[in-house]
């Protein structure tokens, strides 16, 4: 059972149980807003396979559409919608990412710790994604949801989950694809773990790629 905080109506902290079943019953507390699956009303995820942690990469997107959300319950519509595209669009077993975070400052979650995820083709035996819902093409995104996905990561690296000596790119890194946006990507640059190499989707060695 996870705990994370997610904040009242008066802006105060406030503790909620997040069911985490590769966790057992370990208790963790994120310092950040935190929307569980149940909570964003997700659906089943058709399969699940286990990804091997800790991960030695941190792969972050942004979404181009849904555009950029600023209200719990607008997010929670994108969440939605994207698990829905790339469900019965895409045929993936859920939504890709294994987390996003919105404009609102909260972290939502996708696939969530320890499992594969479908966000980078033949690197997603490797790397955590992250999600940064909007299209950040000519604008960065708002202070709070930069920081709330750097407190994702280093939780993911308290947790066991990505290794201490991670290495953070952009999407575009490892695929063919504009993503994560041309501000955002210059924006990531500047994080502590950003890591020029692999420059493009050439620097790639042959890697198995399991799950959808």
């Amino acid at each position: 059972m996870l705990t994370s905080q997610v904040f009242d109506t008066t802006g105060s902290p406030a503790l909620v149980s997040v069911p985490n079943d590769s966790d057992g019953n370990e208790v963790y507390t994120y310092n950040f807003p935190f929307t569980t699956r149940a909570q964003w009303k997700a659906r089943l995820p058709k399969e699940t396979l286990p990804l091997p942690s800790p991960v030695p990469y941190v792969v972050i997107h942004h979404s181009y559409t849904p555009a950029a959300c600023y209200y719990s319950e607008e997010c929670c519509q994108s969440m939605r919608s994207m698990q829905n595209f790339h469900m019965n669009d895409r045929g993936w077993w859920d939504i890709g990412y294994h987390f996003a975070v919105g404009s609102d400052g909260t972290a939502y979650e996708g696939r969530g710790w320890g499992i594969l995820g479908a966000h980078a083709l033949h690197f997603n035996n490797v790397s955590v994604g992250i999600c940064l819902i909007g299209d950040w093409t000519n604008a960065v995104p708002p202070v709070r949801q930069l920081k709330t996905a750097q407190a994702l990561i280093a939780a993911g690296v308290d947790r066991g989950y990505i290794k201490s000596d991670y290495k953070l790119v952009g999407h575009r890194q490892v695929r063919q694809t504009e993503c994560p946006g041309d501000a955002l990507f210059k924006e990531i640059q500047n994080w502590k773990h950003y890591s020029p190499f692999p420059a493009s989707v050439d620097d790639l060695p042959e890697v198995i790629q399991l799950g959808k």
